[in-house]
């Protein structure tokens, strides 16, 4: 005897849902360059198909280093963490000083742990002449530590300040645009590889 088969629920593919990106803007200086790269990083995020974009500044972060849970502490982190936490990707803006990443980026990132597991992780520097690749390679090793995967194309500024005209745009756009778009291109694959492999098996690291 043949019976009806019920209709099946049918989801969109991981790939038609828009990858939940946190833009986390890594400097605190006075005076720091940062914005205008941020401001024209989230400008090729949101160009770019299938990310939904938040920003996390450690500029309006400033949570002490000692790790104590004051009530100002709690109050940030109440602002900070859920945007870490619901992220499926990460886009890390770090400039270059004394050949590292600032003492503000590494604290927010120490603050969290959790919320960095199992999720890619795109490197985006400026600095002088290394263009804040220095930096860049030691977050790899942070990130690593985190569960994080950290992807392999970055876009790095050298002399950044020379890069930029007084409205903040690019000078010349055409190598970081197309540098922009590669490693974009790689975030949204790792984003949307960890997606379906967390469904089909929690990461358990």
């Amino acid at each position: 005897m043949k019976t009806a088969m019920e209709p099946q629920a049918h989801t969109a593919p991981s790939s038609a849902v828009p990858v939940r990106v946190t833009l986390v803007i890594g400097s605190n200086r006075t005076g720091r360059f940062g914005s205008v790269v941020a401001e024209w990083l989230l400008g090729r995020v949101r160009e770019h198909d299938g990310f939904e974009v938040d920003v996390v500044d450690v500029a309006e972060a400033d949570l002490p280093t000692t790790f104590a849970t004051t009530p100002e502490a709690t109050e940030r982190l109440a602002e900070i963490t859920p945007k870490l936490a619901a992220a499926e990707a990460f886009i890390v803006l770090t400039p270059e000083y004394n050949h590292s990443y600032p003492a503000a980026l590494k604290n927010l990132i120490d603050w969290h742990f959790h919320e960095w597991r199992a999720k890619p992780v795109a490197l985006v520097s400026y600095g002088g002449m290394s263009g804040g690749l220095r930096a860049a390679e030691h977050l790899r090793q942070v990130f690593a530590e985190l569960h994080a995967t950290t992807v392999r194309d970055t876009v790095s500024f050298h002399n950044a300040h020379a890069s930029f005209d007084e409205t903040g745009h690019l000078k010349d756009p055409t190598a970081p645009n197309t540098a922009t778009r590669l490693m974009l291109d790689q975030l949204s694959w790792w984003a949307q590889a960890l997606r379906e492999a967390k469904r089909r098996r929690p990461y358990g690291g």
